[in-house]
């Protein structure tokens, strides 16, 4: 009956028990969703079916797992895979050296002999000095790609992608491989706009009616509603219910979530932001592999939300990237009233502009670190706060870091074993609070926030929701740049689109839904002047 059985799992890490007897099953051609809170457990559950490392070399676990009602002892996600499983990861698992084609085929690559290889054959029939099939592998890869409506050439380089083309690339060697019985997609939409995320369901559905048993971890439960057939919910590492997705709502499976009614509502109208202009981009370009910004002039007003929104690979997340110099940029900047250095992150922190980047992993997080250095770190490089004199010298004044960390943790509800904790121990969600965290302590006059509620639960995201309406209100300026018009709404009084790499318009956050979608499509011009 059941494709995949996880029976009574368990697991605890140095005294912290994550998981407590949890059930979970997956029939052969559903798709089953599994939602929680960040910290409720998910990604451990996970760990333990692929047979990543952390959870041997932690103890291992109590539990069984089943293939087909097989017991199976899985020790490596080699193992896994053997077995007929695959995951998209919540954190990407590409080399950033190597072609989209070059990741997707990774150790399934296509062979041909050649003139070595065939003398070899004959006497020891070894393939190791076959040549790799380039052609026959670009060809498969384009396959997958194009599965998944996915327009880029195979043969670009990974490195240097937006994280919503990465995300398509983990999917698209998954699509690849042969033989799969359970395929789980960990937060596959996190990064994806609307549009992107309803082609990523579709091609979900395509696979279940193959036979595939598709497990879905998501935070977005209108995507619940809109593909998966049952639902499994935990939380604090426990089994709350499984339920049919036509037995339950939108509603409900948030209090299930969360054990509390939890509502993001419209922002309401407001008073107080005048016509002075903190920031304005003159002509900015900004050369930023596949979210490349083609000359966009736009103003922001001192004391305002600006949501930036549009479709993946159109420019919006390379606004924010240029302002902060991470990609070649070109134009003018003026920060309150002065040219800002341009391709100079440096300059541009000590001028009062802080960033929370949509790539926590890669660019957010200083990942060996401890959640209080990371949360602390620019500012004593920027500020040389935290810090206390020794004669000529200046040490970490570990105490106010710990005190001001512990603050942190409980104003964002961090969940972790304390500040000692080192990020890359963190949930997904968790290590992106890490990230506002450290940006919030620099105390900036303008905060860029790109995605910041990327894999970030219901719960938690109304949190960060209303810590930016509470920055805002005490005076800060915050430029959002996010995927989820809904969220830009909740929050932004100004709505900028980006399409082609250029300002489509300006709407306001209460315009109907069609505008929206025409000006993403590049069908509508217009709004506010731009």
């Amino acid at each position: 009956m059941y494709v995949l059985e996880m029976k009574d799992i368990s697991k605890e890490y140095f005294g912290n028990r994550v998981l407590k007897n949890v059930n979970l099953n997956v029939k052969p051609g559903e798709i089953h969703a599994l939602l929680g809170e960040n910290g409720a457990g998910k990604s451990t559950l996970m760990n333990i079916l692929f047979g990543m490392s952390v959870i041997h070399s932690t103890g291992g676990f109590e539990g069984e797992v089943l293939i087909d009602s097989a017991p199976v002892n899985i020790m490596s996600p080699h193992q896994a895979m053997d077995h007929g499983i695959g995951m998209v990861h919540q954190e990407f698992m590409l080399i950033p050296g190597f072609t989209i084609s070059e990741n997707i085929k990774l150790n399934r690559e296509l062979l041909k002999a050649n003139p070595v290889s065939a003398v070899i054959d004959l006497v020891a029939k070894d393939n190791k000095l076959s040549t790799v099939d380039v052609a026959a592998n670009a060809r498969d890869a384009r396959v997958a790609l194009d599965k998944l409506d996915m327009g880029i050439d195979e043969f670009t380089l990974v490195s240097g992608l937006p994280v919503g083309h990465m995300q398509f690339v983990e999917i698209a060697r998954e699509i690849d491989k042969e033989g799969l019985k359970v395929l789980v997609f960990d937060e596959p939409t996190a990064v994806l706009t609307e549009s992107e995320a309803l082609n990523l369901m579709e091609a979900m559905k395509k696979l279940a009616a193959q036979g595939i048993g598709i497990l879905f971890i998501t935070h977005r439960l209108d995507e619940v509603i809109h593909c998966a057939d049952r639902v499994t919910i935990l939380r604090d590492g426990e089994w709350v219910a499984t339920k049919d997705k036509v037995d339950t709502n939108v509603v409900e499976l948030a209090e299930l979530m969360v054990g509390r009614k939890v509502e993001i509502l419209p922002k309401a109208p407001r008073e107080g932001v005048g016509d002075e202009i903190i920031l304005s981009l003159n002509k900015l370009s900004v050369d930023m592999p596949g979210e490349k910004v083609k000359g966009v002039s736009l103003d922001v007003k001192r004391g305002e939300i600006l949501g930036i929104g549009g479709l993946a690979g159109q420019g919006k997340i390379g606004i924010a990237n240029g302002i902060m110099g991470l990609y070649p940029t070109r134009g003018e900047i003026l920060f309150q009233g002065k040219p800002l250095k341009l391709n100079q992150p440096k300059a541009t922190l000590d001028d009062g502009i802080a960033f929370v980047s949509e790539d926590r992993r890669g660019i957010g997080l200083l990942l060996d670190s401890s959640i209080e250095d990371n949360i602390a770190v620019t500012t004593m490089q920027t500020k040389n706060d935290f810090l206390k004199s020794w004669g000529p010298f200046k040490l970490q004044d570990k105490e106010k870091i710990r005190q001001h960390a512990e603050s942190m943790i409980k104003e964002y509800d961090i969940r972790c074993i304390g500040p000692h904790q080192y990020t890359k121990r963190l949930s997904g969600g968790n290590q992106q609070k890490v990230c506002l965290a450290r940006a919030v302590t620099l105390a900036p006059d303008l905060l860029l926030v790109s995605e910041p509620t990327r894999g970030i639960d219901i719960g938690a995201k109304k949190l960060v929701l209303d810590n930016l309406l509470k920055l805002n209100e005490e005076g800060m300026t915050i430029i959002m740049t996010s995927s989820e018009l809904a969220e830009l709404r909740s929050i932004a009084d100004r709505i900028a689109i980006i399409s082609d790499g250029k300002l489509a318009g300006i709407l306001d956050p209460t315009a109907p839904d069609a505008d929206f979608g025409l000006m993403m499509a590049g069908n509508l011009k217009g709004g506010e002047d731009v």
